[in-house]
C-alpha cells in the first residue's frame, strides 16, 4: 500500500494540525516521491507542520508550470534526481504573462541531477512517472511557447505527465494539472502499468470545460474508479459533477490530506 499526503492545494481541509496553507497550485508525496512542489517555498512548511519529511531523493516534475515547480528550490536539500520531460524546461506563456519553471535548468542542475524523459521511468518501485502521454482523446492544452527562431506559437504542454502508482487491485494516477487529457492519462497509465485504473488524485484541469464535456468523461469513466479525489484545477462545476456521479467513489480533498492507495 503507498500513501498520498497532499502539501499543497487551493484549499485546505480540515482544522489540523493548525497553520496549513493553500494556494493555486499542487504538490505531494507519494510514497517517498515528491510529485511537484507548489507554487512557493509554502509547501515545505506545510510538510513541516504535517510532520512529514522536508527532504526527498526524487522528485517529479508532471510539467513547467510556476504553480508546481515555483517551491522547488525549497525542497533541493538532499534531492538526488529530479525527474521532467524536457519541454518542462522551455518558456511559457498565458495572455502575455510568464508562467513557466521560475528557474533556469543550468541553475538547478548545479544542485541536483536533472533527468529528463520523454518515456515512463519507475522513479520509484511501483511508481512510474508516465511520460508524454499519447493524446487520441480531447486535451487540455493552455498558453503560448517560444521556438527555438523565436516564434510564439500555442503549447501543447507536451511535458505533462503523471504518476501511476501499482496497487494491489489495479493502477492509482495522481495528476498534477492533467493537460494531457483525464481520458489519455488513464489509458496511458493503463498501457504502461498493464492494469486498470481504479483510483485518480489530483488536478485535472477541467476548469475551462463546458459542463457536457464534463459530463462525457464521466460517462467514459463509468464504473471504473474505486476513489476519485480531484483537486487544483479541477473546477467548482467539474468537483460537482464528478462528486453528483461517483457518489461511493468520491472524496473531497486538500492540503493536508493522506489517502491511501
Amino acid at each position: 500500500m503507498t500513501t498520498v499526503q497532499i502539501l499543497m492545494d487551493d484549499r485546505v481541509v480540515g482544522t489540523r494540525p493548525m497553520g496549513l496553507r493553500a494556494e493555486h497550485g499542487f504538490a505531494a508525496v507519494v510514497g517517498d516521491v515528491l510529485f511537484d512542489t507548489g507554487q512557493t517555498g509554502e509547501a515545505v512548511e506545510n510538510a513541516r507542520r504535517l510532520g512529514l519529511e522536508t527532504s526527498y531523493e526524487q522528485i517529479v516534475l508532471s510539467h513547467g508550470h510556476y504553480d508546481h515547480t515555483g517551491g522547488l528550490p525549497a525542497f533541493l536539500d538532499g534531492a538526488e534526481t529530479v525527474y521532467a520531460h524536457p519541454d518542462a524546461f522551455d518558456p511559457k506563456f498565458q495572455d502575455g504573462t510568464y508562467i513557466g519553471l521560475p528557474y533556469r535548468r543550468a541553475r538547478l542542475a548545479a544542485d541536483v541531477e536533472i533527468h529528463t524523459h520523454e518515456g515512463p521511468v519507475e522513479v520509484a518501485p511501483g511508481i512510474h512517472a508516465l511520460g508524454e502521454v499519447p493524446r487520441p482523446h480531447p486535451d487540455n492544452p493552455l498558453g503560448t511557447t517560444v521556438r527555438s527562431d523565436g516564434s510564439r506559437v500555442a503549447d501543447q504542454i507536451a511535458d505533462d505527465q503523471s504518476l501511476a502508482v501499482e496497487m494491489a487491485n489495479g493502477t492509482a494516477l495522481v495528476c498534477g494539472c492533467c493537460h494531457a487529457g483525464l481520458r489519455n492519462t488513464i489509458e496511458h497509465a493503463e498501457a504502461v502499468t498493464g492494469e486498470q485504473v481504479r483510483a485518480v488524485i489530483g488536478g485535472t484541469h477541467l476548469v475551462g470545460s463546458s459542463p457536457a464535456e464534463i459530463r462525457e468523461i464521466a460517462d467514459w469513466i463509468g464504473d471504473r474508479l474505486d476513489l476519485f479525489a480531484p483537486s487544483h484545477c479541477t473546477g467548482h462545476v467539474g468537483e460537482r459533477i464528478f462528486a453528483e456521479r461517483f457518489s461511493e467513489a468520491y472524496e473531497h480533498v486538500g492540503v493536508g490530506s493522506t489517502i491511501e492507495v
